[in-house]
């Protein structure tokens, strides 16, 4: 009698804890969720995760932390997600291509691999990037700042956020191909390389276009073209960089949402119907759209689907551009 006891009672145990997983992908979330950004303060990535951040909180009954971990042009804030958090959706991070897709060829080493140890959630942006410069710098258009750039006596630098990210990556394509020698001079974030760009401690910069664009229209920095292969709506009297004389110039910055990998597909998939919801919303969607870039969302394949083939492209422009960090 005692034995059957036993055998019902370890039964019961067993299914109870078999049970425990789907129960707390039922009651997700049921606690504070922090959102990683691989960026410090004030730059577009911050952004759009302060700007999502309300949302999150309001739609999922809890509160979600904005938690900013800058470095290596993104590196430590995503391995962060990618390798220490648990793998259960109470930590999100904002993926940019940067860390995804460029990083992985840039750098000598990195200390994740996106494709494995992250789980896409959804895509958030695709954004041009601006070649600007400080309105004390004598070009207006791309030709004439080839030409200065060109000179023996040229003391010209662009800024970036960083060793990896698109503003880098902009940049080193664009000496290549125009055989400049404008020297980078990387931030630990777009906000303070923008800061120094205005201030005029650096002349020239490809910046994301949302973060930029205030200042542009506010006269504080001269755009001479876009990235993207047309002329962006904002701004519809600056060509494109092929449109300015760089041939096959294309390139686009992307931000998303990411988990651990191994996180639920319950969870992943929770998560995807909420943000998708939050880019439907017709007065979001129009805070959106003014930082610079269309309302993306999508599935999770999808945004998987974008960061190997970006990872691919990406990389054979690295390697082109024959740029490396160590």
């Amino acid at each position: 009698m005692r034995r059957i006891t036993f055998v019902a009672t370890l039964t019961t145990a067993l299914l109870a804890a078999t049970a425990l997983p789907a129960l707390a992908q039922d009651n997700y979330p049921s606690k504070s969720i922090r959102f990683v950004v691989p960026y410090p303060p004030g730059g577009p990535t911050d952004l759009m995760a302060r700007m999502l951040q309300s949302e999150l909180t309001t739609r999922l009954g809890v509160t979600v932390i904005v938690d900013n971990k800058g470095g290596a042009g993104g590196n430590l804030g995503s391995a962060e997600v990618a390798k220490q958090s648990p793998a259960d959706g109470y930590t999100l991070l904002l993926a940019a291509s940067g860390p995804m897709a460029v990083n992985p060829t840039l750098f000598r080493s990195m200390p994740f691999v996106p494709m494995t140890d992250l789980t896409p959630v959804i895509q958030i942006s695709a954004f041009p990037l601006v070649l600007e410069v400080h309105p004390s710098v004598p070009v207006n258009n791309v030709k004439e700042l080839i030409a200065l750039a060109q000179k023996p006596d040229s003391k010209l630098s662009f800024a970036s956020a960083g060793n990896g990210t698109p503003q880098h990556l902009a940049g080193e394509i664009f000496n290549t191909q125009m055989n400049t020698n404008i020297s980078h001079i990387p931030y630990r974030g777009a906000g303070p390389a923008l800061n120094d760009l205005i201030g005029g401690q650096v002349q020239v910069m490809f910046d994301i276009l949302g973060s930029s664009l205030p200042h542009i229209q506010g006269g504080k920095l001269k755009p001479l073209a876009v990235t993207s292969a047309k002329r962006h709506p904002s701004l519809p009297n600056v060509p494109t960089m092929i449109e300015a004389g760089v041939p096959g110039y294309e390139l686009t910055g992307w931000h998303g949402i990411a988990v651990r990998a191994g996180t639920p597909a319950a969870v992943v998939q929770k998560l995807n119907t909420t943000l998708n919801a939050i880019f439907n919303d017709s007065e979001f969607k129009k805070k959106w759209e003014a930082i610079g870039t269309p309302v993306i969302g999508g599935t999770s394949a999808q945004f998987g689907e974008l960061i190997r083939k970006e990872t691919i492209r990406l990389g054979q422009v690295v390697k082109s551009a024959g740029v490396t960090v160590d």
